[in-house]
């Protein structure tokens, strides 16, 4: 059985070098099976734990990789949060890349990341939780409508369009529904919220459903968080197994990796906006990487895909935030003009959480 996930790993998941130390390992243990099986299988853990950790690139290596100079360097060292520019696919996409020094282990930084899902640090969270991975429609009571809020009005009142983001059928649902009341509204979301990420885990990114904007205009999620990998070369270069399987998922993630469900809400231009996210992380003495993507948004944008790697450096560590989030606000006559304000509002939101991050970790 040991040999057969071997044989993944190292063949079939891109760790073909390996073949020679497999070979090695089946036959000393032929020979020695009883004496040594023990020993052998202990090797073999050891292996496949080397070959993961190797991945994790240096924080040299990352800077290169990301066009951060030398200059920008020396800003983190005096506390800096520094930005880089990440390309973008569309004009739909609006990207950030930042950067900034924790006086912290890798592993320090993570677990705070890690905890809830950064809603800890995110002031403009109302309400969270986390999905188990056999959730039922109790996982999502946390969410609800606050009584006399314009959100209730909307969700009733909602029509196919850029103002929601629902599938036809949702948007069926809801003009079919009897009475329209505070607590239905709630009912009929958290039912909605279930289904979808019941379909992500039986589909993965097959499994979204499109949001319906009218006039057989479509919004695809799905689409929109394939493009955001394709162009993650980091992950692809340095995490290729973790890339392949993040983009074929569902799969089984290999050892070490983590896996976790959230729901929140949250305040996002002014209104309150359900959030589906799904995050897998991976931690090594080489450092800590987390990847997460929301596969559904209530409103305001479409998806987004987040990167956060941490890096030993000096007595603490680098933190790379790199963010994608896609929206049909930044589409259409002036694009450039809406890319920049967006711009602004995604490094001033990113400088308060990693600021908020870095004084929980102190």
């Amino acid at each position: 059985m040991v040999y057969k996930v071997l044989h993944y790993l190292f063949f079939e998941a891109g760790y073909k070098g390996m073949s020679k130390q497999i070979k090695t390992i089946e036959h000393f243990a032929g020979h020695k099976k009883k004496l040594w099986g023990g020993f052998v299988i202990a090797l073999v853990l050891s292996i496949v734990y080397t070959v993961f950790a190797a991945n994790m690139p240096s924080y040299t290596e990352l800077i290169k990789q990301l066009g951060i100079t030398q200059q920008d360097l020396a800003r983190l060292d005096h506390g800096d949060i520094v930005f880089f520019d990440i390309s973008e696919s569309s004009e739909r996409e609006l990207t950030a890349g930042a950067a900034m020094y924790v006086s912290a282990s890798p592993a320090k930084i993570s677990e705070v990341i890690k905890r809830e899902d950064l809603v800890s640090l995110d002031t403009a969270v109302i309400a969270a939780g986390v999905i188990p991975l056999q959730a039922t429609e109790e996982a999502f009571k946390g969410f609800s409508f606050k009584a006399g809020s314009e959100a209730v009005d909307d969700f009733w009142e909602a029509k196919p369009g850029s103002q929601l983001n629902l599938s036809r059928q949702e948007f069926q649902s809801i003009k079919a529904a009897s009475p329209k009341s505070l607590d239905g509204a709630s009912a009929m979301y958290r039912k909605f919220l279930w289904q979808r990420w019941q379909a992500y885990r039986k589909e993965g990114l097959k499994g979204i459903a499109n949001y319906d904007r009218g006039d057989g205009e479509e919004a695809s999620p799905r689409q929109e968080l394939k493009a955001a990998l394709l162009e993650s070369k980091v992950i692809e270069k340095y995490f290729p197994a973790l890339y392949k399987a993040w983009l074929n998922y569902p799969v089984d993630f290999s050892v070490g990796i983590e896996e976790a469900f959230f729901w929140s809400n949250r305040i996002v231009q002014g209104s309150p906006t359900a959030i589906l996210v799904h995050r897998v992380s991976s931690s090594e003495s080489a450092g800590e990487l987390i990847l997460a993507r929301q596969f559904y948004v209530g409103r305001a944008f479409n998806s987004n895909q987040l990167i956060i790697a941490c890096l030993p450096y000096g007595k603490g560590a680098l933190v790379f935030y790199l963010n994608r989030t896609f929206t049909d606000q930044t589409a259409g006559f002036g694009s450039s003009l809406k890319h920049f304000i967006g711009d602004n509002q995604a490094q001033s939101e990113i400088t308060k959480l990693l600021i908020n991050l870095r004084n929980t970790v102190k």
